[in-house]
Formats: structure tokens, C-alpha cells, sequence
């Protein structure tokens, strides 16, 4: 950080950060391994928190992104949550409220699609105006178009997908307005029945009426508060009934047994037993795994498990959290992003939903304690096989040494991007990540997805006060790659379906999970990419379904997208899939 003084100085000028932005993208090179495109793109969004100087605790937590195909066109469009003014007479009629963005890019003279937006919020319907937090996506009513759940500072809204882009809030009907202050969601079949329930992570019980005054430690000045200052809540949990309606069973499930500070949450299987279950990354209190029962019944297991604090045994400030299988062992590992001066924490899945936190081990521990780390994700950036991490920084507590420097909004840091070193270790590469990594931000909700569909997974990253960035990978563009999306006899998206890419031999080289959730406060793409090398021949994959069932599908060309629709590979039999392939 200390080697953008000039950026420390302009950026308390509006004028002056955009044009010092601008520089930076003219200033990208071919060799980054990123691209900011967000003018050409026709994106313009910040995420406004309203500060107001009575440092209100949502200010510094906000914002979400979703990559959402919502017209199911075959491109990833954008929806931006929104913030705005807070406080006892800010009115939500009066802030600018979320925005959609539809994916209208064309080719270029090159072939390759030449990224372009257009915002659609009105022309779709959606009118969402509390204080945003977070965005989940999922396919609840099941009729292959993905609905939009929006997390708020205030009561969360259910945007159900129409069909013929637009949507119709159907918050009330659908019994999941939840008030308590959320962030993040996840869309997940938890019981098996084929319909997507919700899983809504809560944070603490703030309002304005029992806003508090907290300080910084090292100058006595006032500051945002730190999530002890006030009482955790429960997450909730809400069955789909398979009607349009959800019904909470937080009780009945376990689920709200515990009052902490959630902020990520993500559904994997992560202890092999064929159910999906559930783990909460929770803000300076333990973190949670929730394991699935079945019945829609969990429990909580998370310090037995190993993955409830750090291996010194200190709970840690859980803000994103993602789930992916790094080293090939076949089971997914999990990272959590922290508070600075805290480690970010890598746990290692032993297959079985046992972990190990080996954050010094690979090289991740001492990188992160200048930084806290808010959205994450795993992704395969340079087609190389294995998967990368990235992940969105900015501080909560004042950064002493801008506000020395007379910095109006002392929270920004660098975000960084750490390749996986054939799962020995990760190498920071930020340095080659491009101008965009170089610009320090207030950085918090983080999505990964192909905007562009050539295979290379793109990045959007949400800046409070600040421009949203729009990233297009150049790493992997002349590799080779296979894209597959796994969906049901009608065409309806199966997230949390694992995909195997085997070798000639029957073995499996890489395995990915389809998901939307994950990171903090975003949803994803949920198609599966694959890394190739350069010259490689048609692909063979093994699909694990979430109802169970696994099929092979051969011949698959690279360098494209294939829909995977269950019950059209070759069934195998379950003594064939017992462990790994």
C-alpha cells in the first residue's frame, strides 16, 4: 500500500479517482494477467454506503454482485445490490436502489465477443430499494429460469424469474422477507426432493435506534464498530414446499440453535455422505459446519470437524468463504478471508469432512495479515489444472497511515490473486494480476464467471464508494478448455452437481463442483470450467447428481460449452462410483 501516495492523496476527490482510474486501464498491459473493461463495457455503478459520519455498522459492510444468466440467452448479464442512506430519517424511496444489467455483447473483428451492458432494472421490473447487502441466485420455482433473492440491511426480497425478463417481487407469498440484517445465501436441495431450499446467513442485531459510538484503539477518533458490540443472530433455514412458498424450519433443523455473526455461506457435501450440508463463516465467533442429516435436520459439528477456528484455536473474523477441491484429493477443501493481522485460513479436507488448517504450510498465511479479505473464490485463472484464489480486500477499521495522509475514506487496500502451485503451496502473482489489482479499493463482494464465453473464468468485484470493476482474464486465452453445465430432464440448472474429467485410463484428473454460492455476498456463474491442455481431444467426464445417480458422458469436443442433461450419459452403477473414479 505504501507505494501509492498519489492515490492516497487524490482519492478524497471524486474527479481525481476517476481519472486516476482511467489511467490504470489505459495503462494495462497485454501480459496482465487481468483486464479492467468496465467503461467499455457500459457499466456504471458504484456501491454508495451512505456514510454519514455517525459511522452506522452497515456502512462498511456492503456490497453483493451476481453473474446470473436471468434470460437464459446463453450470456452471464449482472445484478448489483445497492446501499444508499442510512440513518433515522433516510427515506429507502429516496436511494437509487439495485441495478440488472443485461449481457448484449457481440464479436468482435477478432471472433471474440467484445463485452457490452445495458441496464434493464426498469424495462425488468425490479424495484429494490433497501439498504443492499448481498445477492443469491437459484432456480426455486424450477422452471429452468434462475429467481434473485436479495439480502438487505432490513427485510430481504424474492425476486421470482418470470420467464420473459422480467421478475415479479414475490417476497411475501413466498414467507422469506427475513428483517434481521443478512449478507449472504445459498440456494441448495438439502433434503433431496429436487426443490431448491434457502439457507439465509444472519449477522448481528444492529438498528439505528441501538447504534453505538466505538473508537479506534489507536487514535481515540470514532471508528465502525466491530461485530462483538453487539448480540450475534441465528441464520435461518426455509423449506421449499415446491408451491411458490417456503416454510422456516430453523427451528425444527438445528439451524437456529446458534446466535453468531454469519457473513459467508456455501452448501457442499463435504463429508462424503451423499448430503449436502452447510457451513457458516461467522465474524470474530466460531465458524459453523452444519451437517446434513437428512430430513432437513443438521448438526453442528464444525470444532470436532476442525473447521470451527484456527489452529491455534482462535475463533477468526469469517467474512467469504469458498469450497473447492485444490490438491485433487477428490474432496473440497474450504478458505475462509479474515480481519488483518489475522491469517486468512486455507482447511484441508481429509475426504471424509475432516480438516486441517494448513494456511502456513502453502504460503498463504503471512501474504494475507496486511490485508482484510472479504469476497473469495477458487478458480482455475490460468487453465493450468488446478485452482487459484483470489480475493477482495479492504479494512473496516481505519488504515492510520491514509487517515495521516488526510484520506476522507481510510479503508483502502490492494486485492490479490495467489496461483496454486500443483497443490504444494500458492504463489502470490499479484504483481502480474494487471492495473486493476494495483488500485486500492474498499473491496467486498467478489463473483466469478465467463462473461465473455470463451472459456476463461472473468471476475466482478463490488467497491464501496468506488467504481465496480469488471475483469476479463487474458491468462488463459490461448488454452484449451471445456465448459459444462449440468441440468435436469426440463432444462433446470442442478447446482452442487459434481463433475470428474477423467483420463484415458479411468482416472480423474480434475474435479469441479457446479455452484452459485459462496465468497461474500455474491452468487456465480454456475457452469463448470476446465482447464485443457493446448492440443487436447474430445473429453470424457463423470457426473455425480444430487439425487444420487452418476452418468458418464463421452466425446465431448473442447474449446465449447456442452449442456450435461441428467439421465442422457451413461448410467453407472453404484459399485463404480464408491470412492473416486
Amino acid at each position: 500500500m505504501n507505494g501509492f501516495p498519489l492515490f492516497f492523496r487524490c482519492r478524497c476527490a471524486r474527479s481525481g479517482f476517476a481519472l486516476l482510474s482511467l489511467w490504470f486501464v489505459a495503462a494495462a498491459s497485454a501480459d496482465d494477467l487481468f483486464v479492467d473493461v468496465t467503461d467499455s463495457a457500459g457499466i456504471d455503478f458504484s456501491y454508495t454506503n451512505g456514510m454519514s459520519g455517525e459511522f452506522y455498522f452497515p456502512e462498511i459492510m456492503g456490497g453483493g454482485v451476481a453473474m446470473v444468466d436471468f434470460d437464459r440467452d446463453g450470456l452471464m448479464d449482472i445484478y448489483l445490490v445497492q446501499g444508499g442512506a442510512l440513518g433515522p430519517d433516510a427515506d429507502s424511496e429516496d436511494r437509487t436502489g439495485d441495478r440488472l444489467y443485461r449481457n448484449v455483447s457481440r464479436p468482435g473483428p477478432d471472433g471474440r465477443l467484445e463485452l457490452r451492458f445495458e441496464d434493464v432494472t426498469g424495462r425488468a421490473g425490479i424495484d429494490a430499494r433497501e439498504y443492499g447487502m448481498g445477492v443469491a441466485v437459484g432456480d426455486y420455482t424450477g422452471n429452468g429460469y434462475p429467481d434473485i433473492y436479495v439480502l438487505n440491511f432490513g427485510p430481504n426480497q424474492l425476486w421470482r424469474n418470470n420467464g420473459d425478463g422480467t421478475f415479479t417481487d414475490v417476497t411475501e407469498a413466498a414467507g422469506v422477507g427475513d428483517p434481521r440484517w443478512s449478507v449472504s445465501a445459498s440456494f441448495a436441495d438439502l433434503n433431496g426432493n429436487g426443490h431448491q431450499d434457502l439457507m439465509v446467513a444472519n449477522y448481528v442485531d444492529f438498528s439505528i435506534d441501538n447504534h453505538r459510538v466505538c473508537r479506534s484503539a489507536m487514535t481515540s477518533q470514532q471508528d465502525y464498530c466491530s461485530p462483538s458490540a453487539y448480540q450475534g443472530v441465528a441464520d435461518r433455514l426455509y423449506e421449499n414446499l415446491g408451491d411458490g412458498r417456503f416454510r422456516d424450519v430453523s427451528e425444527s433443523s438445528g439451524i437456529a440453535g446458534l446466535e453468531r455473526h454469519g457473513l459467508g455461506v456455501i452448501a457442499a457435501d463435504l463429508n462424503h455422505d451423499g448430503r449436502l450440508d452447510l457451513y457458516v463463516a461467522n465474524d470474530g465467533s466460531p465458524n459453523a459446519l452444519w451437517l446434513n442429516q437428512g430430513d432437513l435436520r443438521f448438526s453442528e459439528d464444525a470444532f470436532l470437524a476442525g473447521a470451527a477456528v484456527n489452529s491455534g484455536g482462535k475463533a477468526e473474523a469469517g467474512m467469504g468463504v469458498d469450497a473447492g477441491d485444490f490438491d485433487h484429493s477428490g474432496a473440497d477443501d474450504l478458505f475462509v478471508t479474515h480481519m488483518r493481522m489475522e491469517t486468512n485460513t486455507l482447511y484441508q479436507n481429509d475426504g471424509s469432512g475432516w480438516f486441517t488448517d494448513i494456511t502456513s504450510r502453502l504460503g498463504l498465511a503471512t501474504p494475507s495479515l496486511g490485508y482484510t479479505g472479504f469476497g473469495t473464490v477458487w478458480l482455475d485463472f490460468d487453465h493450468d489444472g488446478w485452482l487459484d484464489l483470489v480475493i477482495a480486500n479492504g479494512a473496516v477499521v481505519v488504515e492510520e497511515s491514509l487517515a495521516a495522509a488526510g484520506d476522507s475514506f481510510p479503508y483502502h487496500q490492494t486485492n490479490q490473486l495467489f496461483r496454486n502451485d500443483g497443490g504444494r503451496r500458492f504463489i502470490e502473482v499479484t504483481d502480474r494480476a494487471g492495473e486493476a489489482f494495483r488500485v486500492s479499493q474498499v473491496s467486498r463482494g467478489l463473483a466469478v464467471g465467463d462473461l465473455n464465453n470463451d472459456g476463461a473464468p472473468d471476475l466482478v468485484m463490488v467497491n464501496i464508494n468506488g467504481p465496480v470493476q469488471i475483469l476479463v482474464n487474458q491468462a488463459a486465452r490461448e488454452s484449451a478448455w471445456l465448459g459444462v453445465e449440468p441440468v435436469d430432464e426440463n432444462g433446470f440448472g442442478l447446482p452442487q452437481t459434481v463433475v470428474w474429467r477423467l483420463d484415458p485410463d479411468g482416472g480423474f484428473t480434475q474435479r469441479r463442483r457446479s455452484r452459485t454460492d459462496g465468497s461474500y455476498a455474491s452468487a456465480h456463474d454456475p457452469r463448470i470450467l476446465f482447464g485443457l491442455p493446448r492440443e487436447s481431444a474430445h473429453q470424457t467426464l463423470r457426473v455425480d447428481w444430487p439425487d444420487g445417480t452418476h452418468e458418464r458422458f463421452a466425446d465431448l469436443a473442447p474449446n465449447r460449452y456442452h449442456t450435461l442433461t441428467r439421465g442422457a450419459g451413461q448410467m453407472l452403477e453404484q459399485t463404480e462410483t464408491k470412492d473416486n473414479p
